[in-house]
C-alpha cells in the first residue's frame, strides 16, 4: 500500500476542483457533438472515447468542439488566469503535508500530481512543462477542447494542456463495471497514464497519429505509450521529492503495481469489448488488449526508460507485446 513521507510538503499549485458543471452530454460547442452512451451498455463509449478525442485533435480533424483557432492546440491554460468567482472550490485546501494524503484521498491525489511533476521534471523531454493543471470536476467541465461530461471519463485535453477528472469515474464505472480493483493505485495509474499524454504531446508523439483503430494503430501506440510512461513513473515513485526535498512517496508495495496492472487489463480493448458485446474485434481497437497495456507498463516499470516508451518506433510485433 502506498505511504507517503508525512513531512513532505504537498504543491496545490496545479491541482484545482471545478466543482458541479450540471451535466453536459459529452464534448459540445458550436459544432458537432459526439454522443456519448450511458448505462449498463454504454461502459466502452465511457473509456474508448477519450483517446479518438485526442487522436481526432491531434492529427488536426475539426470536431466543432471550439479552444485553439486555426487547428492549433491553443494557448495554455491556466487557473491564475481564473476570476475568483471561476476558481471552483476549496476541495484541496486542507492538503499540506504527505500526512494529510496518507489520511484522504483528495490529498493524495495532490502528492501524485506532485511526485509527477518531479518525475518528469527530471528526464529528457524535449519542450518540458508540467501540465497546466489537474482539475475534478462533478457533472460537466469546461476546457479548451470543450465542454465535456462525466461520461466521458479521465482525459488529457492537449490544447490546455491539462488533465480532468470525474473522482466517481472509479466507483461508478472502472471499478463496478469493468471490474478494476477498488484500491487507491489503481486512480493514481490512471493519474500516471494521463499525465503520460502530456509527455506524448510535449514530444510530438500526438502529431504523428494517423492510422485510429486496429491493434497496432497510430492511437493504439499512443495510448500504450501512455501506459509505458506511467509505468516508468512507477519503477521511480520513491525517489521524487517535494520542493525542499524531501522523499514524496516512502512505500510502494508489489500489491500497487499489481492493482495498476489489473487497472490497465480492466480498460483494454478486448476486455470492455467482451463486457459491452461479447466478442472482439481487433480492427476496431484504439486502446489496445488487455495483454498489450500490461506488457508495456511493464516495459516502463521494469527497467526501461524514456526511449524505451518510443511505441511508435516499435515493430507490430513489439507492440503487440511478442518481440
Amino acid at each position: 500500500m502506498v505511504r507517503f513521507n508525512p513531512k513532505a510538503r504537498l504543491d496545490r499549485s496545479r491541482v484545482r476542483d471545478a466543482g458541479s458543471g450540471g451535466g453536459g452530454g459529452g464534448f459540445g460547442g458550436s459544432g458537432m457533438r459526439i454522443p456519448i452512451p450511458t448505462g449498463r451498455g454504454g461502459i466502452g463509449g465511457v473509456v474508448l472515447l477519450v483517446v479518438l478525442f485526442v487522436v481526432a485533435r491531434c492529427a488536426g480533424i475539426d470536431l466543432g468542439l471550439g479552444g485553439g483557432g486555426g487547428g492549433g492546440l491553443g494557448a495554455a491554460y491556466s487557473p491564475s488566469r481564473l476570476s475568483d468567482a471561476e476558481q471552483g472550490t476549496d476541495r484541496y485546501a486542507g492538503c499540506e503535508t504527505g500526512e494529510d494524503a496518507n489520511r484522504s484521498a483528495d490529498c493524495a491525489r495532490v502528492a501524485i500530481e506532485n511526485s509527477l511533476t518531479d518525475f518528469w521534471s527530471g528526464q529528457r523531454v524535449r519542450g518540458w512543462q508540467p501540465i497546466s493543471a489537474l482539475t475534478t470536476f462533478s457533472g460537466s467541465v469546461s476546457t479548451a477542447c470543450g465542454q465535456a461530461s462525466s461520461a466521458v471519463g479521465p482525459f488529457y485535453c492537449p490544447a490546455d494542456q491539462g488533465i480532468f477528472l470525474d473522482t466517481s469515474f472509479f466507483d461508478t464505472v472502472l471499478e463496478p463495471e469493468l471490474g478494476a480493483p477498488d484500491e487507491p493505485f489503481v486512480e493514481f495509474y490512471v493519474l500516471a497514464h494521463e499525465y503520460g499524454h502530456h509527455i506524448s504531446n510535449l514530444q510530438g508523439f500526438m502529431n504523428q497519429v494517423r492510422s485510429q483503430q486496429g491493434p497496432t494503430s497510430d492511437a493504439t501506440r499512443l495510448e500504450l505509450q501512455a501506459d509505458c510512461y506511467a509505468g516508468l513513473w512507477a519503477q521511480h515513485a520513491t525517489t521524487t521529492e517535494d520542493a525542499a526535498g524531501q522523499v514524496l512517496l516512502q512505500e510502494l508495495s508489489n500489491a500497487d503495481i499489481e492493482n495498476a496492472l489489473k487497472a490497465a487489463a480492466a480498460v483494454g480493448d478486448d476486455h470492455i469489448q467482451r463486457k459491452t458485446q461479447g466478442q472482439t474485434n481487433p480492427e476496431t481497437w484504439n486502446h489496445g488488449s488487455s495483454a498489450q497495456r500490461m506488457h508495456w507498463f511493464r516495459v516502463g516499470y521494469e527497467g526501461g526508460d524514456v526511449a524505451a516508451c518510443d511505441t511508435f518506433s516499435a515493430s507490430e510485433s513489439e507492440v503487440l507485446g511478442r518481440g
